[in-house]
């Protein structure tokens, strides 16, 4: 294995060192989306950080198992169980089946997560297919004498846990404080305090979404899914819980209360959690009209957008930040990343225009190693990207002879390049891939362009040669001479 890596863990409140529980195996659970809308600039940070956390430990060479569950039932309009099941309530209001709405929007994220080159987890479970693991879950906390029944539901006795355990530990709260924060709700008659909460819940006569239980014909309580499924993939200790910061209280804190409780410890060893997004220093929320799905991002179609922003645009923005620091997103900021990486590609091409010499002036390690200390600092995707941006300019001064490198010592500029750039940030060349979808026709137009002005400069017809310069910039095209040649990108 490689550099070891320091991981901030919310349990503890400090960097720890990143010692898997049974190496090489590394075990990771996240939580996924709920699917009854479209996927959301919200979801995309998660999904990013935990793709760089899991491509940072494959490139290591650790076999990681990756579970990121999708909740397509369970959870309800409220965090204090109340109110309709959000996909029970979408399947109503537009008169589908509740899985059908469910299929549809994991489908939808899916095709999201593949433009921003997310890969996919190892295991993607469904809470609707995990009933009967959830139930015997739920059994093993009443056998421990940490639930009770009331009317056909299954409530988590929360005071009774905390005289034992310490409910609050991950979000640094006390049950006294969320006593006093805690409202009286309608409907909550069947608790035995409000801030217990549901593992169970019986369904109404009109709830379309029901199991069988010994209890009653019901549905799961949200957090007991990610219980119950992370242990049964992941095994009753595994070594990283993530998710976004907005999951720690109540649902990552009810989870170490179920597991607690019916496992005798936590599940998790680290708890990793990534920041928010907000639109232009607001949190996203649909009342504020700032709620920008990612499919209006990469069309532009949303009133606060000045233009559309390619899903490596959006990646490389998200990975600018560290995952602990709050994001915010504005169009100054996603044109910003846009010139940025559209840099950084142009970077990487031009290491292909670079001539070998002699002997190095540059030295290729210092890059890796800045990369490899950066990236074990608590993920700092930042620090990384900066050391990338002044290899780009040491890049260029190779390719304009200011300094020189050796064949050797290129060949490893180029693999670093590829392995930091490519396999750990998961960035794409996007007008690479285009080009190479379609067949290229502006390549052998400009080509033979450049071809008929070398000939009018060799002539000294100055007159030619700039009338097809200017032309090629009017169409977006900038023309670069070169002391051996010369050089021309697409704006």
């Amino acid at each position: 294995m490689e550099t070891k890596l320091l991981l901030y863990n919310t349990l503890t409140r400090r960097k720890e060192t990143f010692e898997p529980i049974n190496p090489p195996h590394v075990g990771m659970y996240v939580c996924g989306p709920t699917v009854y809308g479209d996927p959301h600039l919200g979801h995309a940070r998660p999904a990013i950080t935990f793709d760089l956390l899991g491509d940072v430990y494959k490139r290591q060479g650790y076999k990681v198992r990756y579970v990121r569950n999708i909740t397509d039932v369970g959870h309800l309009e409220h965090d204090a169980d109340d109110g309709e099941d959000k996909i029970a309530k979408k399947a109503r209001l537009e008169q589908l089946e509740p899985m059908e709405v469910a299929h549809y929007y994991t489908e939808r994220y899916k095709s999201a997560m593949e433009a921003l080159n997310v890969e996919s987890p190892s295991i993607e479970p469904h809470a609707s297919g995990h009933i009967i693991e959830q139930i015997e879950f739920i059994k093993r906390i009443i056998d421990h004498g940490f639930a009770y029944e009331s009317n056909g539901s299954i409530y988590f006795d929360v005071e009774k846990y905390n005289e034992k355990y310490h409910y609050g530990k991950l979000s640094g709260r006390n049950l006294d404080d969320i006593v006093t924060d805690t409202r009286k709700l309608d409907g909550q008659e069947d608790k035995r305090h409000s801030f217990d909460f549901a593992l169970w819940k019986k369904a109404s006569p009109e709830h379309i979404m029901r199991w069988p239980s010994p209890w009653s014909d019901g549905f799961p309580g949200w957090h007991m899914e990610c219980s119950a499924m992370s242990t049964k993939y992941l095994g009753e200790r595994f070594d990283i819980h993530g998710g976004g910061m907005d999951l720690m209280f109540p649902h990552h804190e009810c989870e170490i209360a179920q597991s607690t409780s019916a496992l005798g410890h936590d599940s998790a060893k680290y708890w990793v959690h990534n920041n928010m997004i907000t639109i232009n220093g607001q949190k996203m929320g649909k009342s504020l009209g700032n709620f920008i799905t990612l499919e209006e991002v990469f069309t532009g179609n949303h009133r606060l957008l000045a233009q559309a922003y390619s899903p490596m645009t959006v990646r490389f923005f998200i990975l600018q930040a560290h995952y602990r620091s709050t994001l915010d997103f504005s169009n100054d900021a996603l044109q910003a990343a846009e010139k940025g990486l559209d840099r950084m590609m142009k970077g990487i091409e031009a290491l292909g225009k670079i001539k070998p010499s002699a002997a190095s002036t540059v030295n290729p390690d210092e890059l890796a190693a800045r990369c490899e200390e950066s990236m074990a600092d608590d993920l700092n995707s930042p620090m990384v990207i900066s050391a990338l941006f002044d290899w780009v300019r040491i890049i260029n001064q190779l390719v304009d002879g200011q300094q020189t490198i050796t064949a050797e010592d290129l060949d490893k500029l180029k693999a670093i390049f590829k392995r930091w750039a490519f396999d750990i940030l998961g960035l794409r060349d996007e007008k690479s891939a285009s080009a190479a979808a379609g067949k290229d026709l502006v390549t052998p137009l400009v080509e033979m362009l450049l071809d008929i002005r070398a000939t009018a400069k060799a002539n000294r017809d100055w007159a030619t040669s700039d009338k097809i310069r200017d032309g090629l910039t009017a169409a977006g095209i900038r023309v670069k001479d070169r002391k051996d040649g010369v050089d021309w990108e697409i704006e």
